[in-house]
């Protein structure tokens, strides 16, 4: 059997044990380790135990910790080893940098911007949904962060937030109370992540106490009511429509709103509605023969 054939049996890489002899024999062991890897196989997942571990402090130097954290915490969960790739790393970079430039855009508008929760309660359909969004996002972070430890879907989670926010224009005061509330939650939920550029972040925002000083808000339980939610109608069990309801409506003002609807008429006309079945929130079944 050759050689690359009982590594790829075994599920050995070249990583796994050709390194410790090439960091011995050569001060360039990483163009030897090079050809090996070329001839006999890939190098195998990161892990102590296989010495193929990556030295931080180069990348520490190049991206910063900030990115260097970043990516460890996001590139697989806590009990998992990883292959380490440029492109993760350069990634993770990237996304600190969008997160950078994003704060520099926002921090002008919302610097001498205040606000209370009382002011949410009157919001416009548009800036109510937003804030529900950022709210869910920042409930679904916190289950990850303090219940799960699933770090890297946290960080998957603000990576939402952020495309959220930068695709929302204000257009007046209301809008950036709004947008102020989600930068803040979203800069609190980076800092455990990345400390460094989050304390910079927040010290442009002219905040008296450090980052890592503050605690972390309660998640605003009325910002995730929905007044107006989406239901699907079926007709004998096939689905015809979807139909929005008040969120609190009862049975009888749902099948006011579903028989009302003209996209359900025709498929009722001529028939006998024998039945209507409301699963509340989330269901309508019309029963017609």
């Amino acid at each position: 059997m050759k050689i690359k054939e009982l590594m790829q049996e075994k599920q050995i890489s070249a990583g796994d044990n050709v390194l410790f002899l090439l960091k011995e024999l050569y001060e360039d062991y990483q163009r030897y380790l090079d050809v090996v890897e070329a001839k006999l196989g890939e190098s195998a997942k990161m892990s102590k135990s296989k010495a193929n571990v990556v030295d931080p402090e180069e990348a520490i130097e190049r991206y910063g910790a900030d990115t260097v954290r970043l990516y460890i915490l996001f590139a697989a969960p806590p009990e998992q080893d990883f292959e380490w790739t440029d492109e993760g790393i350069q990634g993770a970079y990237r996304f600190l940098n969008r997160f950078w430039n994003f704060s520099q855009k926002v921090i002008p508008l919302v610097k001498d911007v205040s606000y209370r929760r009382e002011d949410f309660k009157e919001l416009s359909q548009e800036l109510a949904d937003l804030r529900r969004r950022v709210h869910t996002y920042y409930s679904k972070y916190l289950q990850d962060m303090e219940k799960r430890y699933q770090f890297n879907t946290a960080i998957a989670t603000i990576m939402e937030m952020l495309n959220l926010l930068q695709g929302f224009e204000p257009k007046d005061e209301e809008g950036l109370k709004v947008l102020k509330e989600a930068f803040e939650l979203m800069t609190l939920m980076l800092s455990p992540i990345a400390p460094h550029v989050c304390e910079e972040v927040w010290s442009q925002l002219d905040k008296e106490r450090l980052i890592v000083e503050e605690s972390f808000p309660e998640v605003d339980e009325e910002a995730l009511k929905q007044d107006m939610i989406e239901i699907p109608v079926q007709v004998n069990g096939k689905l015809r429509a979807k139909v929005k309801v008040p969120s609190d409506a009862d049975e009888a003002k749902v099948r006011e709103i579903v028989l009302s609807e003209e996209r359900l008429r025709r498929h009722l006309e001529g028939k006998s509605l024998r039945k209507l079945i409301y699963v509340k929130g989330k269901l309508v079944n019309l029963v017609v023969a």
